[in-house]
């Protein structure tokens, strides 16, 4: 059963990390620091305070830079590929705080499920901001950013007080992401052969 719930976490913590990428390590740090949240020894740092100071300076940043027009889609450029790492690292903590999984497992099934997750997220994300520029000059934007950070606080919140609905919730949200991407590729597929 602990590694059911540390799968839980650990991936609902990563789809966060892809609307958010330090919203997740902010609240996982608090949880260890004022929580019961375990940490493995490999990630006892996540627990500390200068981790927590570091996590929510990185958030503030990052929550900041996505309220600035151009900006925004800058940083998407980027996210991505750090969406995915943090992702990743996130999951690997999670499973190492209950089980002794072998490293190459560990990090294997943390690459995988968490890595992948916050990927398609941030995917999502990413094609919805682009969409949202595109039909509104980036006005919506700043709607958009908020949405993702409540996105973000709220599933990290569920990962770690009701993992179990959590991951249905992650569920449901890349089932939406993955239809939609599928769709958009689909288009640009089908208008790319036309052109041929």
């Amino acid at each position: 059963m602990d590694i059911l719930l540390a799968l839980c976490i650990g991936v609902t913590l990563s789809a966060a990390c892809g609307f958010r990428i330090f919203v997740p390590p902010l609240i996982m740090s608090a949880g260890a620091i004022y929580g019961d949240f375990a940490l493995g020894e490999s990630f006892a740092w996540m627990g500390t305070y200068p981790a927590l100071i570091a996590f929510a300076v990185a958030t503030g940043a990052e929550v900041m830079a996505y309220y600035v027009p151009v900006v925004d889609n800058l940083l998407d450029a980027i996210e991505i590929p750090t969406a995915i790492a943090i992702g990743s690292l996130i999951m690997s903590a999670s499973l190492g705080a209950v089980t002794e999984l072998e490293p190459l497992l560990q990090w294997a099934i943390a690459i995988a499920a968490g890595g992948s997750t916050a990927g398609i997220i941030e995917s999502f994300t990413v094609v919805t901001r682009g969409a949202s520029t595109a039909m509104t000059g980036g006005t919506a934007n700043p709607i958009m950013s908020t949405a993702e950070v409540l996105s973000a606080g709220v599933l990290s919140l569920l990962a770690l007080f009701v993992p179990l609905l959590a991951i249905f919730v992650v569920f449901a949200v890349l089932g939406l992401a993955l239809q939609r991407l599928s769709r958009l590729f689909k288009r640009k597929s089908t208008s790319n052969n036309s052109q041929l």
